[in-house]
């Protein structure tokens, strides 16, 4: 056998090997996967239990802006059961994200260097409480204002019965803007980090994302001007934070690679 053969022979060798690894991480992948979407299945069907007494606490900001005894309606016969359902899908979400999240990190993990995970840990967590916080500010600041609001419109010959299905539907919009819009100051970060823009930079743009603030708030959220400034200003503090935290943390590399 000629060296040229012998060449060919290990080339085919590292070539089925290299398909034999992608072809165990992919097989790796979807056993994680079918995991964790048994696992929300599952959730799905017993959260479905829970769905009534959730939907009722969160339409208690609704409820306090309406008439006592005012209730909610259904104008459709399966509108409520795709209501509850529709909360089941989403309280699954978070009840097994531990799981989801598990299966993530078991894939990805193996292939990460120690300060990979370190950072990755950080931001996730950091992710995850901007996330909570602009749900928890939404429901507790913003709902109350926004329906006291539309509902001060009510006269004597015209007055609100909210639908079940139309509440969730504006309640989730909602939730899911400002908790979108919560996670300025880690893509900041990240993108600082990633050397893909530079604090100096993002400063110098900081006229131009006064007006993209208020109109992505403008975008996101009913068209009413309360539920805008109260989307619009903290996307603006929130810029201004991760402008800072973005520094402070460039700083400290800085100062570290001086160091050693």
């Amino acid at each position: 056998m000629s060296q040229s053969d012998g060449d060919l022979n290990d080339a085919d060798i590292e070539l089925k090997g290299g398909a034999g690894s992608i072809l165990a991480h992919l097989g790796e992948l979807r056993r994680r996967f079918s995991i964790a979407i048994v696992v929300y299945i599952i959730g799905v069907m017993v959260l479905m239990n829970f769905s009534e007494p959730v939907f009722d606490y969160i339409s208690m900001p609704m409820r306090d802006a309406l008439p006592p005894d005012t209730p909610l309606v259904f104008l459709n016969a399966p509108d409520v059961f795709f209501t509850y359902l529709k909360i089941a899908l989403v309280l699954s979400l978070f009840a097994t994200a531990p799981v989801t999240l598990y299966q993530f990190w078991a894939f990805v993990a193996p292939g990460l260097y120690h300060h990979e995970r370190e950072a990755f840990v950080s931001y996730f967590f950091g992710s995850l409480g901007l996330l909570m916080a602009g749900a928890a500010f939404a429901f507790y600041v913003v709902f109350p204002l926004i329906f006291e609001f539309f509902l001060s419109f009510s006269t004597e010959n015209i007055q609100a019965m909210p639908a079940v299905k139309e509440y969730l539907s504006l309640v989730l919009k909602l939730l899911f803007a400002f908790g979108v819009s919560f996670q300025i100051p880690i893509a900041i970060m990240l993108l600082v980090r990633l050397n893909i823009v530079d604090t100096e930079s993002l400063a110098d743009k900081r006229r131009y994302v006064i007006v993209w603030a208020f109109i992505f708030a403008a975008i996101l959220t009913p068209p009413d001007i309360i539920s805008q400034v109260l989307l619009g200003i903290p996307m603006m503090l929130l810029y201004e934070v991760g402008l800072f935290l973005a520094r402070m943390k460039k700083e400290k590399a800085e100062e570290g690679a001086e160091s050693s």
